[in-house]
């Protein structure tokens, strides 16, 4: 079971069905943990299985939700272009790499939305990003939101997760890294009494992302489509962000919470 305190959300090696050669997850460009990257204990299965288990730099609380948290802002390289070969991010994601995240030794399942069928499905492992096929340009996924299902342990003090879904969105934030913003001293603070570790101003930002907002609601499809929110492009400085759900789930046995991955219609990505 889950105490009701700081929990740790772990990352696993990148894989992809098209090379099927997995990459460490750290070799990317992206936001690095405080104090470094660390490899998990691993038990013996996931030794033979070749996995690559890390800590992450997200922070999770157990029972608490989270709007629009920034992790870090981080260069993924050169534009793409007619005379420029793409970047390390730019190519995974034309690879078809997938990121692996480990809650609780629970893998996070993916859910997807597009604007033809609004539905969700499930596979293992979260796209890095996607081809925009008019442009052919890559765009990387640099918000998630954390879904986690949990019901309380009958006659105990704690929690048990038994469900981890991770939805990628590419959101092009329009921001100001902490770097140049004098104003900015790594806390910022919102008028209602939300603390945010910042580490840069968000101009214009959507309704998840602003901590002056009464009533925060999650990061969805809809809330990027009604702010016309543009994608983000895998180069340049990119500001990557995340939301955590919290959902009590009574009728969710701790026995079944695998079965998600049993009956999905692949076991791997299309």
């Amino acid at each position: 079971s889950i105490s009701p305190h700081r929990i740790n959300l772990q990352v696993n090696k990148l894989t992809s069905t098209k090379t099927l050669m997995p990459v460490d997850y750290y070799l990317a460009p992206f936001c690095l943990p405080e104090g470094g990257p660390r490899r998990w204990n691993q038990n013996l299965g996931q030794y033979l299985s070749g996995d690559r288990i890390e800590n992450s730099p997200y922070r999770l609380q157990m029972k608490v939700d989270m709007f629009c948290e920034q992790v870090c802002v981080t260069n993924l390289g050169r534009a793409e272009s007619h005379w420029n070969n793409p970047n390390f991010v730019s190519r995974m994601i034309r690879q078809n790499y997938f990121s692996n995240f480990i809650l609780d030794n629970l893998p996070a399942a993916s859910k997807t939305e597009d604007d033809i069928s609004i539905t969700t499905r499930f596979w293992q492992g979260s796209p890095l990003g996607f081809i925009e096929p008019k442009t052919e340009k890559a765009y990387v996924y640099n918000h998630l939101n954390f879904e986690i299902m949990y019901h309380p342990v009958d006659g105990h003090d704690g929690y048990r997760i038994v469900r981890f879904t991770v939805e990628p969105f590419s959101i092009k934030h329009d921001f100001i890294p902490a770097s140049y913003d004098d104003d900015l001293t790594g806390f910022a603070s919102g008028r209602y009494g939300q603390h945010t570790h910042s580490k840069a101003r968000i101009n214009r930002p959507i309704h998840s992302c602003d901590p002056n907002s009464r009533h925060r609601d999650h990061t969805d499809y809809d809330m990027l489509m009604n702010y016309g929110r543009e994608p983000q492009e895998a180069s340049g400085d990119v500001l990557f962000t995340y939301d955590v759900i919290w959902i009590e789930n009574r009728d969710l046995e701790w026995s079944n919470r695998w079965d998600i991955y049993i009956n999905m219609d692949n076991a791997i990505p299309d």
